[in-house]
């Protein structure tokens, strides 16, 4: 019986990474964006003290957290210039068209939150609620420093990776206004131990 019920948690497992990757493939990209933001989270998780089974929680939400981009269009996503007001408004529906995907998982009611809520900010300024500071689920504010940590390490169609030392002082600018201080305190710590920079799309 214990072995069927690993069985099926690999299966789940699975099933949720090869979604994960069905949603990056969409971006020419993001190749992996969602693998590396939800191993960010869980290690941001674990250094904060999270149990084995809430980190597991946490890089399923991870993995999951654009699986609204589904529902954009391919040309907006991929466009190497400056999206319009319109199609900008495309993309920042990406986070309720992906709770509203992931409310429908009744066994994991706490999923939606990570797709709902990574783009709120902790001064209240994000979307698309508005949410400030402990409004935000704590998960949420976990996946919000990894993501943006990766988008800032990942190559994009505008842009080369950005070094190391302007990715840390982006991340000390945001504490308190982007992202909640404590989490992003601790990937500056993440950063610091990364001596080679290794923590980056390779």
């Amino acid at each position: 019986m214990e072995r069927k019920t690993e069985e099926n948690e690999n299966l789940s497992l699975h099933i949720v990474k090869a979604l994960a990757e069905a949603i990056d493939a969409k971006d020419t990209y993001t190749n992996g964006h969602s693998g590396r933001v939800a191993e960010y989270s869980r290690m941001i998780a674990k250094k904060y003290g999270y149990s084995d089974e809430k980190l597991d929680s946490l890089y399923i939400m991870g993995l999951l957290h654009d699986v609204g981009k589904i529902g954009v269009p391919d040309a907006v996503i991929n466009k190497p210039s400056k999206l319009t007001e319109e199609e900008f408004d495309l993309i920042k529906n990406h986070p309720v068209m992906g709770a509203r995907i992931l409310k429908n998982i009744k066994e994991m009611p706490q999923l939606s939150s990570g797709a709902r809520w990574h783009h709120e900010r902790y001064d209240g300024k994000g979307y698309p609620d508005g949410l400030k500071g402990d409004e935000i689920p704590e998960e949420a504010r976990i996946i919000a420093v990894a993501d943006s940590y990766d988008a800032m390490t990942s190559r994009r169609s505008y842009r080369d990776p950005l070094p190391k030392e302007v990715v840390r002082d982006e991340i000390v600018k945001g504490s308190g206004s982007q992202f909640d201080p404590k989490f992003a305190e601790i990937m500056l710590k993440m950063m610091d131990e990364d001596k080679d920079f290794n923590m980056r799309e390779q």
